[in-house]
């Protein structure tokens, strides 16, 4: 498989730990492990510093999978299978669903991998979502790209990188359309649970459709990326069997201590997605108005959910020169669209990334305000 440069991954690669002031961030804030031992009981907090350093289960620790599947409406723990992190089980899902005989269709824009992985295997074709209608996706679209040949539909809801969060009942016409075609729905679910107060997250896909897979991982909601801990949960017991087959050519198994610092944050989850969405709750009001003193620079609009926006950029010059200065100059890291650019669908170039899950937005808001001022 000849995959192309993962462009978002690369620009990261040079400046997230070189920028001063990291403000595109997709994740929650994270915290220490002291802080994420605090939440643990004694015995957790034993069985941690007293584990053995072996290999761990292909599939994961029991318990675990156990923790994982609580956090569903009535999944069985068989119905889990632990990856390291969400990327590994992008990868898997769709090298086991997909052959070269398969078409796919992807939302647009996405995460990457969610495009080039499938492009890689098979046909695939992309439906942007609509950036009149709240970054929402139109249906209609999805069943006219819809084959014979058809075999996996790749959405992620909240969004990234607009946050947007698909209306319920078109949700529900989805997955009433791929049960008429028997396609199955990966879906990315690692925003679910975070944003501001009041946000409204959709039924996980692995509840409620029976080829349904459910992506989900530490690192965004949870804000732990440094346990790499992922996982899909999905009723289709024979996709699994064949993703842990190919895991063995993977990570064969997940760290056993991320495992019981996991364990112990899907445990508290209401408490830590109850930390993060008030870090979302303070930052967002603050990116209102900062967008309020530059009318003419940008145009937002408040995202559903997750702690992501896309803002259009309005001038002068592009937004690729914009973010480049920016961070050469001020230190102010940013996404511009370019790197979500998408060979299925038309690209956009006038929008950035920007996040506000994560604590120091101040200082990076006033940085930013300088550069413009300037």
């Amino acid at each position: 498989m000849q995959l192309p440069d993962f462009r978002l991954e690369t620009h990261f690669s040079k400046w997230e730990f070189l920028a001063e002031h990291h403000m595109t961030a997709s994740d929650a804030e994270s915290m220490s492990m002291g802080e994420l031992l605090a939440y643990a009981s004694a015995e957790q907090r034993e069985a941690f510093n007293d584990m053995w350093l072996g290999y761990t289960e292909t599939w994961g620790a029991p318990d675990l999978r156990a923790a994982i599947a609580a956090t569903h409406s009535d999944q069985p723990a068989d119905n889990v299978l632990c990856f390291a992190g969400a990327s590994e089980g992008i990868f898997a899902a769709n090298n086991v669903i997909l052959d070269e005989t398969s078409h796919a269709i992807v939302v647009t824009p996405n995460y990457q991998s969610h495009e080039t992985l499938p492009s890689a295997i098979c046909e695939a074709t992309g439906v942007p979502l609509d950036a009149n209608d709240n970054w929402s996706l139109d249906i209609d679209r999805v069943a006219a790209a819809i084959r014979p040949n058809t075999r996996l539909v790749t959405i992620n809801f909240p969004h990234n990188p607009t946050g947007a969060i698909l209306p319920l009942d078109r949700y529900q016409a989805l997955v009433e359309l791929c049960r008429h075609h028997g396609v199955y729905i990966l879906h990315d679910e690692i925003f679910n649970g975070l944003g501001a107060t009041g946000t409204e997250h959709l039924p996980l896909i692995a509840d409620v459709y029976e080829r349904g897979l459910s992506l989900n991982v530490m690192s965004k909601a949870y804000g732990l990326p440094g346990l790499r801990i992922g996982w899909i949960v999905s009723q289709d017991r024979q996709v699994l069997e064949k993703m842990e087959r190919l895991k063995h050519y993977l990570s064969i198994c997940s760290s056993g201590p991320s495992e019981r610092l996991a364990i112990i944050g899907i445990e508290n989850r209401d408490a830590l997605l109850a930390r993060n969405c008030a870090i979302v709750d303070q930052n967002l009001p603050k990116w209102d108005a900062f967008f309020a003193k530059y009318p003419d620079r940008f145009e937002w609009q408040r995202p559903d959910g997750s702690c992501m926006g896309f803002p259009k950029y309005t001038g002068p010059g592009n937004v690729e020169t914009f973010t480049r200065d920016l961070v050469e100059q001020s230190g102010v890291l940013l996404l511009p669209s370019t790197i979500y650019r998408s060979d299925l669908s038309p690209s956009i170039d006038d929008r950035f990334r920007l996040g506000y899950g994560r604590l120091g937005l101040d200082e990076g808001l006033a940085a930013m305000a300088a550069h413009i001022d300037r």
